[in-house]
């Protein structure tokens, strides 16, 4: 899930839509990371410039000469929603402690977008993203650009939609483009995040990334791609089962929409779950040597031991992080 979306039931509904069976597919897979993590470097990859991977053994995440800006560093405040629903300035001044400079919030825990620029300001924290449903009314949308506007925010994003319709998803395109058309008048950009079923075939054997693909304007609306999701749907459509970090550079070559942000959440290559960074079998340094990203969001829905852990840990691990 991302912000309360549950994004394991909208893919086991597309993989029973596709007659595919996902825990068959990562037991499958959990026979073949070792092999996939092997696989023929994508041109431009970490691995075909012979660049070590990250050692996951170790933890020491890669050996290569990039490291990245702090200031490219932050975290989907849905990670620590709990602590933060039981003391949110306590957790707030404890993300700025661990040397987060950004956070993508997710949710105002009763505060205004004023009131909570004031808190951050003090912090040292800015918000530099958020998410946020599609907007039913007009009035709704301009509070919300004014909202991010408030915050001090570079881009909204759009974090979960799902159906089985291949017309609705371009009706949303219709919509995000007019509300990215607005966002835009107002200094904003506009994004939509995705999760594993957009690259699993709707009824006409579509897929809702393709369609996106197709429909949103590359001029006004980026992707954030989220990269153990677009790992699980590579592995659950089984076409990058193989090469997971070879699915998510292609898909991000051939996307028209640039890739501006990375929701950065590591896979268990056994259960096909969420783990804290450096912990599962997502080769990190491959996908950033590959394609570099204005923001690195550190999330894992379900953390490991405790929210704040997971926060420590992503945020060690981004830091010391060579590709």
């Amino acid at each position: 899930m991302c912000y309360g979306y549950d994004g394991h039931g909208a893919l086991d509904e597309a993989a029973e839509r596709s007659g595919m069976d996902r825990r068959r597919l990562l037991r499958v897979f959990a026979g073949t990371a070792a092999a996939g993590a092997l696989a023929l470097g994508v041109p431009g990859t970490a691995a075909a410039a012979g660049q070590a991977g990250p050692d996951h053994a170790t933890g020491r995440p890669g050996a290569g000469r990039r490291r990245l800006n702090p200031n490219a560093i932050s975290i989907q405040l849905y990670t620590l929603r709990s602590d933060l629903a039981k003391d949110y300035d306590g957790t707030l001044r404890y993300v700025a402690k661990t040397g987060y400079r950004k956070v993508e919030q997710a949710g105002y825990y009763g505060r205004t977008a004023g009131e909570l620029r004031r808190f951050h300001d003090r912090l040292g924290i800015r918000t530099s993203s958020s998410h946020d449903g599609l907007s039913s009314t007009r009035t709704a949308l301009y509070e919300k650009l004014d909202n991010a506007n408030t915050l001090g925010q570079h881009s909204l994003v759009v974090p979960y939609l799902a159906s089985t319709d291949p017309e609705q998803w371009k009706r949303w395109a219709y919509q995000i483009n007019s509300e990215a058309a607005a966002a835009s008048r107002e200094g904003l950009r506009y994004g939509y995040h995705n999760h594993a079923h957009e690259f699993l075939p709707l009824t006409n054997g579509q897929r809702p990334w393709d369609i996106f693909c197709a429909e949103l304007d590359p001029h006004l609306v980026h992707f954030e791609v989220d990269l153990y999701w677009i790992a699980t749907g590579a592995i659950q459509s089984g076409d990058g089962a193989d090469d997971v970090e070879g699915y998510i550079a292609e898909h991000i070559d051939a996307a028209p929409l640039k890739v501006r942000q990375y929701h950065v959440k590591d896979r268990n290559p056994e259960t096909g779950i969420m783990c804290d960074l450096g912990t599962g079998h997502l080769d990190f340094p491959r996908i950033f040597a590959h394609h570099q990203v204005e923001e690195y969001i550190v999330e894992n829905d379900q953390p490991d031991v405790t929210p704040r852990q997971t926060a420590e840990v992503g945020y060690a691990y981004l830091r010391n992080l060579r590709f």
